[in-house]
């Protein structure tokens, strides 16, 4: 049999009958062969990965939920297409993280890119275009990713839920506790709850920044207290427990005297006591769905992306708030 009957055979080509194509195909599995993806990338000009370069601080990784579930969603489908992730985190130098990108694009070590953790004066959309690579942007719906393709997450949808949630219990002094304010993520979730807030006629005035740390929303926690609300929305899960750390330590009570919500659902949130009402994003989907519209985006094939939209789920750390006598 010749090889180029094989090679039609092995890639679903026509050119051989059904029967041939099955009978190369189990002597292939019999003897346990699998294609060379070098081969396969000298003949195809393509490198079969995609890339995702990230400029923080590793400890912060160790502890973002989203993060590991994107790429978990990221892997899902990419498991079935022959491509692999090429992830490099370079710390929080974005010259650094330019120059990875670079690098990545001149040695043809990646088809496509990842554009996470997107910032204002971002200038990543730029060099990537700039670069001709096919990139997929991952960030708040409705922002400005200029000719880049996206996948728009509707998190202040959820920071909306939560507001209202805390209204019908009766709050009204209802502060916020954002992320970093550099990121777009951050600035969408502080919008959707100064949106919120005014739709209701309460003003949006108590809010800080703990910058999606523990420590951030500890120490975001303990000057808001100094102004009295009867509630916080925290923008992270992480922010929110460090945060009900603090009341108890100022002899306060989660949900008699603070009502909190996060933003997240790690799966922590269901077994702290109180549990947590939180926000449910679902960065497997996110993963999957930016994995999918990259793939296309290389393949020059049309795709139309439909995000998860997120979910508040109520548990006991939110109640009406006391009534003083």
């Amino acid at each position: 049999m010749s090889k180029g009957a094989v090679s039609l055979a092995l890639n679903d080509k026509p050119g051989v009958s059904d029967e041939t194509r099955r009978r190369i195909k189990q002597a292939a599995q019999d003897l346990n062969w699998r294609p060379s993806i070098h081969a396969r990338a000298m003949l195809s000009s393509r490198a079969f990965a995609v890339g995702l370069v990230l400029a923080r601080d590793t400890r912060h990784l160790a502890v973002d939920p989203f993060f590991a579930g994107f790429l978990g969603g990221v892997e899902t489908v990419l498991q079935g297409s022959g491509s692999v992730l090429v992830l490099q985190v370079v710390g929080e130098d974005e010259e650094v993280e330019a120059a990875a990108y670079r690098r990545l694009v001149t040695e043809r070590r990646i088809d496509g890119a990842f554009l996470l953790d997107i910032r204002d004066g971002d200038q990543r959309p730029a060099l990537l275009g700039e670069l001709g690579l096919p990139t997929v942007a991952v960030g708040p719906a409705g922002a400005d990713y200029g000719d880049m393709a996206a996948v728009g997450v509707r998190d202040g949808d959820g920071i909306a839920a939560a507001v209202d949630h805390l209204v019908r219990l009766g709050h009204r002094d209802i502060a916020f506790v954002e992320g970093a304010p550099a990121y777009r993520h951050s600035t969408s979730r502080l919008q959707a709850w100064s949106r919120a807030m005014e739709g209701h006629g309460l003003p949006a005035v108590l809010r800080d920044a703990g910058h999606f740390t523990g420590d951030g929303g500890a120490a975001a926690t303990r000057r808001l207290l100094e102004h009295g609300p009867t509630a916080i929305v925290y923008a992270s899960d992480l922010m929110a427990i460090a945060g009900m750390s603090v009341v108890r330590e100022k002899g306060l009570d989660v949900p008699g005297d603070i009502s909190i919500t996060g933003f997240d659902d790690n799966p922590e949130a269901a077994h702290l006591h109180p549990p947590l009402t939180t926000v449910r994003q679902d960065p497997i989907g996110i993963g999957a769905i930016a994995a999918e519209l990259l793939l296309a985006r290389i393949d020059g094939r049309p795709a139309d992306p439909d995000p998860p939209s997120p979910e508040l789920i109520v548990r006991a750390s939110t109640a009406p708030p006391r009534v003083t006598p």
